[in-house]
């Protein structure tokens, strides 16, 4: 799969407000705008025999992520699958129109939707978690190959 940046799939003012109408959108979207994090944190844990980081874009300089990932060895895997990461990052800067950055996130999915106002599993509309896992198991990681 080739990537496609995280703002291509952007929530309508409805899907904003009413989270049964966002869970309601295809899987491609819903990870990629509104629960990117809770599908970042579900490959990092389905994947655990790999040292498998998590990562936020943001527009340079600031503060607020822009799009959360998990990475490992110059991969970045998304909404879109597995991708090099520098790809990821340039889809997504071009799509925006802005330079974006990598940062890494070392604490708690708990702890980084506290510090960024991001929903936690339970303050959606079902538990996203079963539906992120088997997600990411339609993507053959890259350090298998493909056949």
């Amino acid at each position: 799969m080739v990537a496609i940046a995280a703002g291509t799939f952007r929530r309508t003012p409805i899907e904003r407000s009413d989270q049964r109408v966002s869970w309601g959108r295809a899987d491609q979207a819903f990870f990629a705008s509104g629960a990117c994090h809770i599908l970042a944190w579900a490959c990092r844990d389905l994947h655990r025999d790999r040292p498998m980081e998590l990562a936020a874009m943001r527009f340079v300089g600031e503060p607020a992520p822009l799009h959360v990932y998990a990475a490992w060895d110059g991969w970045a895997f998304d909404q879109s699958g597995w991708n090099p990461e520098p790809e990821l990052l340039s889809v997504n800067a071009d799509f925006e129109g802005r330079p974006v950055e990598r940062t890494a996130i070392t604490v708690s999915l708990d702890e980084f939707c506290e510090r960024h106002q991001h929903r936690k599993p339970h303050q959606y509309w079902a538990d996203p978690r079963p539906r992120a896992l088997a997600y990411v198991t339609r993507f053959g990681p890259p350090w298998e190959p493909s056949s």
